[in-house]
């Protein structure tokens, strides 16, 4: 199941609208990028996530990572995770600069999480809770 692709569509009058792209990769379903042609209400989330969340359970993969950013996530049962990327800038300047930003930026998200993992739909297991 490594390395695949996923794409799911949504039509209307038989033409494509919306579209979001998902990566597998061990066990998991990433889901990476999203895009319409209009706006439908909720459309978003009914592929990028509970069509995710179905084809996961369908095919037996453990876990579906929705991605980075978004408070909303928390409602459709997604805990905040931290994300990581890789990038490469030829310019020395562009890097220091970008290198300072995510020094603040880290320990934004860092807190961030903290704040929206007491907001996360499920219960903690009784370990985590002593801590």
């Amino acid at each position: 199941m490594s390395g695949r692709c996923l794409l799911m569509f949504a039509r209307s009058g038989g033409h494509p609208i919306a579209g979001a792209l998902h990566l597998i990769g061990g066990d998991c379903l990433y889901g990476r990028y999203w895009g319409a042609t209009q706006h439908v209400p909720y459309l978003h989330f009914e592929l990028c996530y509970y069509r995710a969340i179905d084809y996961a359970i369908a095919h037996g993969l453990a876990r579906v990572e929705a991605g980075a950013q978004g408070e909303h996530k928390l409602a459709r049962g997604y805990d905040p995770v931290t994300t990581y990327s890789a990038h490469w800038f030829a310019d020395p300047g562009l890097e220091k600069a970008v290198a300072r930003f995510l020094v603040e930026e880290r320990e934004a998200v860092e807190q961030t999480n903290r704040l929206l993992s007491d907001y996360a739909p499920y219960k903690k297991a009784m370990a985590e809770e002593q801590d």
